[in-house]
């Protein structure tokens, strides 16, 4: 059995990342957290949403006048398909490769350097068993 791949484009993530945060939504709605941050018309943002729908990327419930959208792919899995495909293209098949860049470009907090000790401590436990 095949995985399906999800390949949403910057601006389908981007409504995707409204819904997973919100949860279900209207076309206006979605709109107008979107038109904060961006030059966009309601009508390119319903056709959008649409074309998403049409690709499986969202549900829509129609028992109302105004059309309720909710996400149809979790966010854990369209971040995995995404990671992988990155690491794949851009980093030759190295995750290490990945985790170095992230590293070296990004400043981390000591929180988050602990985080990443306990991640690889626990990954190295489980790969002893």
């Amino acid at each position: 059995m095949t995985v399906k791949q999800i390949k949403p484009t910057e601006s389908e993530l981007e409504i995707l990342s409204i819904l997973w945060e919100k949860g279900p939504c209207t076309v206006r709605e979605v709109h107008d957290i979107l038109s904060a941050t961006k030059d966009a018309g309601y009508t390119t943002t319903l056709k959008l949403m649409q074309i998403m729908h049409d690709k499986d990327l969202l549900e829509r419930d129609t028992s109302s006048k105004t059309h309720v959208y909710k996400a149809a792919v979790s966010q854990e899995k369209t971040r995995q398909q995404l990671l992988n495909k990155m690491i794949d293209t851009v980093f030759g098949g190295s995750a290490t490769s990945l985790v170095m860049q992230a590293l070296g470009q990004h400043r981390s907090s000591d929180a988050e350097l602990e985080k990443i000790r306990e991640y690889l401590a626990e990954i190295e436990k489980q790969q002893k068993r």
